[in-house]
């Protein structure tokens, strides 16, 4: 089986790499970086032309032969959509298990974001799973781009503070927290051992996801 990840983040590639190397042994992988896309959309670039790129990322790792696409960015996940029909193998978005767990988990439901790029598609996406279940949620997001500029410009600490700070001002008011970006998951642990409620990272999920199909597959 051959699986692409599909990136618009630079450090998540080895991110990535990593966690295929311990969860998916002896699975080959390959990994697309595009960075144009997920910056395009902060500039406030027009979202069709930007997801037009993002089906166009998807094609490619289709037509190099991937058995399974994995998109690993929040912000462009509506292109998914688009690309399925185009495409014969699974696109799966990120963040589809994570959701899905998040409203199985409780009703009130925090969305911790550090791009405005991210707040509308992963409010839509919960808003789909809660349908799909047939359960009601309402969503309380909570943006920090302070925080996200401080991780591009270098600075990890001043990052991981400001989202520290959000999620405990977060936590206090829902039943489950959902970190929407992949690049919030490595403080997954850290910050469910400060708050009172369970925490969600999208990159551990759908790694279980992906080795469960695997599993299937063989």
């Amino acid at each position: 089986m051959r699986i692409a990840f599909i990136h618009t983040v630079g450090f998540l590639v080895d991110n990535f790499r990593e966690r295929a190397a311990a969860e998916l042994p002896g699975v080959d992988c390959f990994h697309i970086l595009n960075e144009s896309l997920l910056q395009d959309l902060l500039r406030g670039a027009p979202k069709p032309l930007v997801y037009r790129r993002v089906v166009g990322q998807i094609v490619l790792a289709a037509d190099a032969g991937a058995d399974l696409i994995a998109v690993t960015c929040s912000s462009t996940s509506p292109a998914v959509d688009v690309a399925r029909p185009l495409v014969a193998q699974p696109v799966l978005k990120i963040d589809d298990p994570m959701m899905a767990e998040a409203v199985r988990t409780g009703a009130r439901i925090g969305l911790l974001c550090t791009t405005t790029s991210t707040v509308e598609p992963s409010s839509a996406l919960l808003a789909s799973h809660a349908a799909a279940q047939g359960r009601t949620v309402t969503i309380t997001p909570r943006i920090e781009a302070e925080a996200y500029a401080a991780l591009m410009r270098g600075d990890r600490a001043r990052h991981d503070a400001i989202v520290h700070a959000a999620a405990r001002a977060l936590a206090a008011g829902v039943d489950v927290l959902v970190l929407a970006q992949a690049s919030l998951a490595r403080l997954r642990d850290a910050i469910a051992a400060e708050v009172g409620c369970p925490v969600l990272a999208s990159p551990p999920l759908l790694m279980r996801d992906i080795a469960a199909r695997v599993k299937a597959a063989a």
